[in-house]
């Protein structure tokens, strides 16, 4: 049983982690050329990791249920509470408006071609928000299984993607130095955020139970497998177009056209298209299971099912009201986004660890008890700290109009 929920959480970890941002990758990396993109994806890999770790060291010392909202109140505060939920409530709300939105466009469009007549773009949305905001509520068991047949059936299609790119890799354009020493710092906040699962992870110790071996091996390798597909697909996408031409794509649509136009196949752009849905699916499956949670912690409900349908509706009634009268605000935020999920993924983690170990140290040493911490002490805390710093001044510096803006 504990072997069957470690598999299910590593894959809600990378179901999660591997979204439809992965699609973007190429285009937000296409200026770096291929090493310095994995260099980068690399270091942003260690330092996502780590401060999930750093959010398990954290749990120890609360109830299994606790979520951020828990874990911030005893630790730092009314303040530091405020923070915390403001950022995750931020970040959550505009990722599910963008990813209902998103997913329930193409549904619409699925609806439109299966019906005789027109389906308004409306009708899309609401089921979407419906059929998945139906499985988040029946609870972590039952995304984990959704979870896994939609995971199994993302990774098929994947492959197969690999299989028709592969051929047309081209050794030279993986060679290829960055066009723009600015465009580095501009893409460094997309790539970080293509490793942000941190929000599902009181959700995964909360269906698990606190067994730290477990936890750390579903941290590690949940986050390990976007790594190596990321690899991947670094490798097919900046391999078959040069790297002027992947600059200049215009977004998805452009990145998808280029590649089909190149390969001189339709094929191509349907199977991007169904990998894009089921990319959509999995992310927002994580995603909303963790503000599910969140929400059931912040109002006090339990596992009824009146309560479970009121943390619903909280749950899913904004993020689809956005989406379905005001889509592009919602949208428009997500280029912040990286903010909110530094000061969710990193600063605050950051923060508490610093301040519980200064306060269990000494109830540690008395008792006898090791207590789980994890490696690097003060210094990894400080450089965490440093580079989130550095995360949010690259974004900053976009928005100003300081370095190049990634489309």
């Amino acid at each position: 049983m504990i072997i069957n929920k470690t598999i299910g959480s590593m894959l809600i970890i990378a179901g999660t982690t591997i979204g439809a941002g992965m699609l973007a990758l190429p285009i937000a990396s296409s200026g770096l050329g291929f090493l310095t993109a994995m260099v980068i994806l690399f270091f942003a890999w260690c330092l996502m990791t780590y401060t999930a770790l750093l959010t398990l060291e954290l749990h120890q010392h609360a109830p299994p249920n606790a979520t951020l909202n828990t874990l911030a109140k005893n630790i730092l505060g009314k303040k530091g509470q405020f923070i915390a939920n403001f950022s995750m409530i931020f970040l959550f709300y505009s990722l599910c408006a963008a990813y209902i939105a998103g997913g329930g466009g193409q549904l619409q469009l699925m609806l439109s071609n299966w019906s005789a007549g027109e389906v308004p773009p409306q009708t899309g949305a609401i089921a979407f928000a419906l059929l998945f905001g139906s499985i988040i509520t029946l609870g972590a068991s039952t995304v984990d299984k959704i979870n896994r047949v939609l995971f199994i059936i993302k990774v098929m299609v994947l492959t197969s993607i690999f299989f028709i790119l592969t051929p047309h890799i081209q050794g030279e354009y993986l060679l290829n130095m960055p066009m723009q020493q600015g465009l580095i710092i501009s893409a460094i906040p997309v790539i970080v955020t293509s490793f942000g699962f941190h929000g599902s992870i009181p959700s995964i110790v909360k269906y698990m139970g606190f067994n730290i071996q477990s936890l750390r091996k579903v941290m590690i390798i949940g986050a390990s497998m976007p790594l190596v597909i990321y690899l991947f697909w670094q490798i097919v996408s900046q391999g078959v177009i040069s790297q002027q031409n992947l600059y200049d794509s215009q977004g998805l649509d452009g990145f998808i056209a280029s590649l089909s136009s190149l390969l001189q196949s339709s094929a191509i752009a349907n199977t991007l298209t169904i990998f894009a849905n089921l990319a959509l699916a999995t992310s927002f499956l994580g995603v909303s299971l963790g503000l599910f949670d969140f929400f059931s912690d912040v109002l006090n409900k339990g596992d009824s099912n009146k309560d479970r349908f009121i943390t619903a509706l909280v749950t899913f009634t904004p993020p689809l009201g956005f989406a379905l009268f005001y889509p592009q605000g919602f949208i428009m935020a997500l280029g912040y986004a990286a903010i909110a999920l530094v000061i969710l993924a990193i600063f605050l983690p950051v923060l508490m660890v610093w301040k519980q170990r200064r306060k269990t140290l000494d109830t540690a040493i008395q008792s006898g008890v090791n207590m789980y911490q994890v490696r690097g002490g003060k210094v990894a805390l400080t450089t965490a700290a440093v580079l989130g710093v550095f995360i949010i001044s690259a974004q900053f510096m976009q928005m100003l109009g300081m370095v190049p803006v990634i489309h």
